[in-house]
């Protein structure tokens, strides 16, 4: 087996490639903005901020690096990028070679590859590498310069960017990522530029751009070939478009684009080349749809994965979410990237999880990338009692941001409730008259908003080091489940009860002491492993005694489902109505 990676490759280097990482996972809603090609999607940011995730840690050899790369790789241009990574890091030592083997791969990996994507800008990369293969510090401007000018000039390659008047959103997320590795590795990260300033004649679509055909399906695919696989791509070639090969021994993973109705023709073909492990599907008609509905507001909404929203309602509102990682045995993953089934079943077998906030790095990039696109932004923080995020946004703040466009506030929240403020807030800012009254709305909600959750196990607390591993042992013993409410200064114990029965009871004793029954409040629910208990009987009980409310079923926030454990429950809510005062 080969020894760590990091050995390898060194602390430095190690660290710079972590840091393009980041970069990209900051301007991640940028390159979703922005990305027309291959299809209108809007997704390559978040595509390639969970692709490149185990770049993050490098802890493992190289070949496991690359077989997480492989398999963790999403999306058209996360596939692309992930192969080039499976010829660029076993050779390191030697960085212009491993940018031509990284190259290569990426090329070979595409069944129809054209110029004017991040194929061209690996090309570059080999190329500058090529000419200067131990460039000093003023030859890395010269790399950096050259990646620049070939993003430039993918709008003129292919005829969407053309039309779209943008520059490709994967050849983009790229060059952030090489010029956040090359300025780490030459400790020069105070002259990082600003992504928005640098393309700012570049990164609007056309309001006269306009999608074209149905984009069909996207699908991913694992199969273990039983036969030779040289001519997958004629064989697929009636059924995929965008097809994207990735070779790990004698499996296969496969990305494409299928029609709506050849689904089942290209999975028959597919089985009939080996054993399908794997096969899922998203719908880009839904996407288009998103995409081309988006509305820019002057003001902007940014707040952390920490409160139970998904990205699903990050798009659907328009708001920012702010990452952390779960560390899921070697690997790590964004929160809103991971399946809340997979993460309970680990925890359920034992397997050891932990959560990382994001570097200062990150976190500063996304402040930059937010305030870069927008006039002003309203950053609805975790609540400071339960990480350093507001800590770290109002010192970047006071010291980046003379002119007070960036609104920090300290929520006192996390899971439900800063889900609930978030969610409050981003529907009435839709509507808000201007940025100030948006700011009034969410300092109201912080203060009329309530949240229980329901604990099944109290060893996942223990385990997080969150309650003494004996009172966790004889609270299960005794079958006490505790009902805890998180607030400005912590959790508090709220109660504690017997049972699920009771757990149920408990939550509607807050609930019709809060509302009437003519009421018509927005109530959040949050399962984690028990989404179907949670989706029916829970929510049927709330139904049966406020008819009038808007019930959201949500997954219960990861980063809180780590100390908290498969089987929690919770529910949230706001008190009385809003006055502006």
């Amino acid at each position: 087996m080969r020894p760590d990676l990091r050995d390898e490759i060194g602390d430095t280097l190690g660290d710079a490639l972590a840091a393009g990482t980041e970069r990209v996972a900051a301007w991640a809603d940028l390159l979703d903005r922005i990305n027309v090609f291959p299809v209108p999607d809007g997704d390559t940011g978040r595509n390639l901020s969970i692709s490149l995730a185990p770049l993050r840690r490098l802890d493992g050899n190289v070949d496991e690096t690359i077989r997480q790369l492989l398999m963790s790789a999403s999306g058209n241009s996360g596939n692309i990028a992930a192969r080039f990574f499976s010829g660029f890091l076993p050779d390191l030592a030697d960085f212009a070679a491993a940018a031509r083997q990284g190259r290569d791969a990426a090329w070979a990996s595409v069944a129809a590859p054209k110029p004017g994507t991040m194929l061209t800008v690996f090309d570059a990369l080999a190329d500058a590498l090529e000419k200067s293969a131990t460039p000093e510090k003023n030859g890395w401007d010269g790399i950096i310069d050259s990646l620049e000018g070939t993003v430039r000039s993918t709008t003129a390659l292919l005829p969407e960017l053309a039309e779209a008047g943008v520059v490709d959103a994967g050849a983009l997320g790229m060059f952030i990522f090489f010029e956040g590795v090359i300025r780490r590795m030459t400790g020069a990260d105070g002259r990082l530029v600003s992504v928005a300033r640098r393309f700012a004649d570049s990164l609007a679509v056309s309001a006269a751009f306009r999608r074209g055909n149905d984009p069909g399906r996207c699908v991913e695919t694992v199969v273990r070939l039983d036969e030779s696989g040289a001519d997958l791509s004629a064989r697929l070639s009636e059924y995929a478009g965008s097809l994207v090969t990735s070779p790990q021994g004698d499996r296969v993973k496969l990305h494409f684009h299928v029609p709506v109705g050849r689904e089942e023709k290209a999975r028959q073909e597919i089985a009939s080349l080996g054993a399908v492990e794997h096969w899922s599907e998203a719908d880009m008609e839904g996407q288009t749809e998103r995409f081309f509905a988006r509305r820019e507001r002057p003001f902007h909404i940014m707040t952390d994965a920490a409160g139970s929203v998904t990205r699903e309602d990050a798009e659907r509102y328009g708001f920012t979410l702010l990452d952390s990682q779960i560390l899921l045995e070697n690997r790590s993953i964004p929160e809103t990237a991971l399946s809340p089934q997979i993460l309970y079943e680990a925890m359920r077998n034992g397997v050891k999880v932990a959560t990382a906030q994001a570097s200062e790095f990150e976190r500063h990039q996304h402040y930059e990338s937010a305030l870069d696109r927008h006039e002003k932004v309203l950053y609805l923080c975790v609540g400071s009692a339960y990480t350093g995020n507001y800590q770290v946004a109002a010192a970047w703040a006071g010291k980046n941001d003379p002119d007070g466009r960036l609104t920090v506030l300290d929520t006192g929240a996390a899971s439900g409730r800063l889900g609930m403020i978030v969610l409050e807030t981003a529907r009435y800012a839709s509507g808000a008259p201007d940025y100030e009254s948006v700011g009034r709305f969410a300092r109201s909600a912080i203060h009329r908003c309530e949240e229980y959750i329901f604990l099944d196990r109290l060893r996942y607390l223990a385990a997080g080091g969150r309650l003494p591993k004996s009172k966790a042992f004889f609270g299960d013993l005794l079958k006490k489940k505790p009902v805890i409410s998180p607030q400005p200064d912590g959790v508090r114990k709220a109660g504690v009860v017997r049972d699920r029965k009771g757990q149920m009871d408990f939550a509607m004793e807050r609930l019709t002491a809060a509302f009437h029954k003519k009421d018509a409040p927005l109530i959040m629910l949050e399962y984690t492993d028990n989404r179907e208990w949670v989706g029916d009987e829970a929510a049927g009980r709330v139904q049966a005694a406020l008819p009038n409310a808007e019930i959201l079923l949500q997954p219960l926030s990861l980063t809180s489902g780590v100390h908290m454990g498969p089987g929690t429950w919770g529910i949230a809510f706001l008190r009385g109505r809003y006055e502006n005062a």
